[in-house]
């Protein structure tokens, strides 16, 4: 692998003589710090990671450490002679000052699910990848299937992009509640029915505390749904207009999605507040919220990786978590027997089509899928896309605060894959109105949220969303 690596890059890469010096721009930007991409540099720029944001240097307003030390350092040695720029969303550029400056990445690393459609198209910076992929032996078959149809959902009938690994929702639990009050830790596979009956036995008093059984936010666990299910219906074209877009949010699967959920929003003083409540969200004392179902990343946090811990709250972080004892489960399941997961929360590496470096970026790409850089990948606590022994083994192995968890649930399931996408424009559809409006604050029943949303809320956002000149 290294070995046709290096060959590829041969072929590629173009030093400079020694006395020509490379063509540098500068990027200007709201904090007026220096920043500049050369024209011998590879750069990559990452958005809509919050990791790739902690451990963020104020004086000079860069975030690359968490990036570096998760992966860059390793691409580097895998890739000697090609000179990597790494830069993260705000710090401390955006993507408006590239646009301004007249700059393009070479890489772009995302989440395909809102921002194909929010930022990248808009920016030009996203093209059918199916030809080149092809080319330099970038085999989407091997990896996360769920991941690789939820970028094609995005991708107007083509692959504009590669996923690289998922930041999955998994559920959390904190042992201690369960040791308390003598109840079984919950297990992968466990069913709704059963986190319910967990949730009611947990949300009890104790002397002056409260303690709650379960959280699970609303938008996500629609949005992310473990039946697949895809709001817009087909229509004759894959970039249907504004005043063509139709959705399907009543049937029978979103029913039962929605009822499932509802169940636990109404026991009286499990109240929805914020999934932070694991460690610290709105509740008054840390530690006193059984379940909570939230993304892999705050694994790392909670934990107490400094790395992925923004400086300034590890002191916090320490108090906080004196009171909890974390347990690690998959996501609930909708029947018994499912392996059904929710839909995989991806990052997505895009090449856009004006890069002057798209053989080299498409190795590196080639590079972060395979088996070795996936494995560099889970050894970080980040779950891989390609899903072999090999990287399920080394899941964590370089986090030594992961040691005394059992993380095994992570690669528990399979992900659920979305479907009949074909001739359908996606929309940031305002989902949240199903729950956070129509149920918790207007008190519909689910049939009538959902209704009310399909009827009245998605046309109106539509309506409003084109009215604005934007198209998502």
């Amino acid at each position: 692998m290294k070995a046709l690596l290096a060959l590829t890059l041969a072929a590629t890469t173009v030093v400079p003589a020694a006395t020509t010096a490379a063509a540098c721009t500068d990027v200007p930007n709201k904090y007026n710090k220096p920043f500049s991409v050369c024209d011998d540099e590879l750069f990559i720029f990452a958005a809509n990671y919050k990791p790739f944001e902690a451990t963020a240097s104020d004086a000079d307003r860069q975030a690359t450490k968490v990036f570096d030390e998760v992966i860059g350092n390793k691409l580097r040695a895998a890739f000697p002679g090609v000179k990597i720029k790494y830069a993260t969303w705000d710090y401390p550029i955006r993507y408006e000052n590239l646009k301004a400056a007249g700059v393009t990445p070479d890489i772009v690393i995302d989440d395909p699910r809102t921002r194909i459609d929010r930022d990248l198209e808009p920016l030009g910076w996203v093209g059918d990848l199916t030809p080149a992929l092809q080319q330099a032996g970038i085999d989407l078959n091997t990896l996360n299937k769920a991941a690789v149809e939820l970028v094609k959902s995005r991708s107007d009938g083509g692959v504009y992009g590669v996923p690289l690994f998922v930041d999955e929702h998994i559920l959390l639990y904190n042992k201690k509640i369960f040791d308390k009050f003598r109840v079984k830790y919950p297990k992968p596979g466990m069913t709704y029915d059963e986190a319910y009956r967990l949730a009611k036995q947990l949300t009890r008093d104790d002397g002056l505390d409260h303690y709650k059984g379960y959280m699970q936010h609303p938008d996500q666990y629609l949005e992310f749904n473990q039946l697949g299910l895809y709001p817009f219906l087909p229509t004759t074209s894959e970039q249907p207009k504004p005043e063509e877009v139709k959705v399907n949010i009543t049937s029978a699967g979103w029913k039962q999605q929605v009822e499932s959920l509802y169940r636990f929003l109404m026991i009286p003083r499990n109240e929805f507040t914020t999934v932070n409540d694991f460690l610290r969200g709105d509740m008054a004392k840390p530690g006193h919220l059984a379940m909570a179902v939230d993304t892999l990343s705050r694994l790392n946090m909670y934990a107490g990786r400094e790395l992925f811990i923004e400086d300034g709250d590890e002191e916090q972080f320490k108090q906080d978590t004196a009171n909890v004892d974390i347990g690690v489960a998959a996501v609930p399941v909708l029947k018994a027997g499912s392996t059904s997961i929710y839909q995989p929360n991806t990052r997505a590496a895009f090449i856009p089509p004006a890069s002057a470096k798209k053989d080299q970026a498409l190795a590196i790409i080639k590079w972060l899928v395979s088996e070795e850089g996936q494995v560099e990948l889970s050894k970080q606590g980040m779950k891989g896309v390609l899903q072999t022994d090999a990287v399920k083994a080394a899941f964590g192995t370089a986090v030594p605060e992961l040691a005394k968890i059992d993380t095994s649930a992570v690669y528990w399931g399979q992900n659920a894959a979305v479907s009949n996408y074909q001739n359908t424009e996606y929309w940031d559809l305002p989902l949240w109105q199903v729950f956070r409006q129509h149920v918790l604050r207007d008190g519909m029943t689910p049939e009538q949220s959902l209704t009310v949303t399909e009827q009245e809320g998605i046309p109106a956002y539509i309506k409003a969303q084109a009215a604005a000149g934007k198209d998502w």
